[in-house]
């Protein structure tokens, strides 16, 4: 009973956070990224896949109402239907504002990787002892953990693995948590995380030749 009050609180959480999201996107606006760090897109790799997905969902209502009032449906069933296609709408269209308005962040203090509204994990910078980039096309799921490895992927891909001193625990969207010591996320542009993670130059040494 309280594993069900929790993945309810959960699912909650993420219809809030969902439309949140929207407002900020309305307002072209992100969250959790303060002055002075590095926002970092995911979301590239799906935007379009979700557009189209969106653009069906849509045809279908609106194909759906035309059949039923053909078929002289009652007015209650055809409310009914449209509710619910219609939140079924505004979910999908929930899920791509937040992966906009809520990148992965690289800050002085941290690698925060994000999903949405579904997943958020912050690493600090202290424990990070690698990073490279790759380009994996066959993750088997959105988040995922192997062993002590998780994968954060969007559209089957990940670009970018990082590699940490010690486990750091992760929260997946359920709330079933699991110790890590290797990440492979997806960015757009992943040579912008290796460049933002990149330690700055030491004071007095800054263009000084080598």
């Amino acid at each position: 009973m309280a594993r069900l009050t929790d993945t309810a609180r959960r699912l909650m959480e993420f219809d809030a956070k969902g439309m949140a999201s929207l407002a900020l996107w309305v307002l072209r606006r992100r969250d959790g990224v303060p002055p002075g760090a590095t926002a970092v897109p995911y979301s590239g790799a799906q935007t379009a896949i979700m557009a189209m997905w969106l653009f069906a969902m849509v045809v279908e209502l609106v194909g759906l109402e035309i059949v039923l009032r053909a078929l002289d449906a009652p007015v209650a069933l055809r409310t009914a239907i449209l509710v619910i296609d219609a939140y079924s709408v505004l979910v999908v269209l929930a899920v791509i504002a937040a992966c906009i308005t809520r990148p992965h962040v690289v800050s002085p203090d941290e690698l925060r990787l994000r999903y949405g509204a579904f997943f958020d994990l912050r690493i600090p910078r202290a424990l990070i002892t690698g990073v490279r980039r790759v380009r994996n096309f066959d993750e088997n799921g959105l988040i995922t953990v192997d062993g002590d490895v998780l994968a954060l992927a969007v559209a089957s891909q990940t670009t970018v693995v990082v590699e940490l001193a010690e486990p750091i625990t992760a929260v997946r969207p359920l709330g079933a948590r699991v110790r890590v010591r290797t990440v492979r996320f997806y960015a757009d542009d992943p040579g912008a995380v290796l460049a933002a993670l990149r330690p700055a130059p030491e004071p007095g040494l800054e263009g000084t030749a080598a």
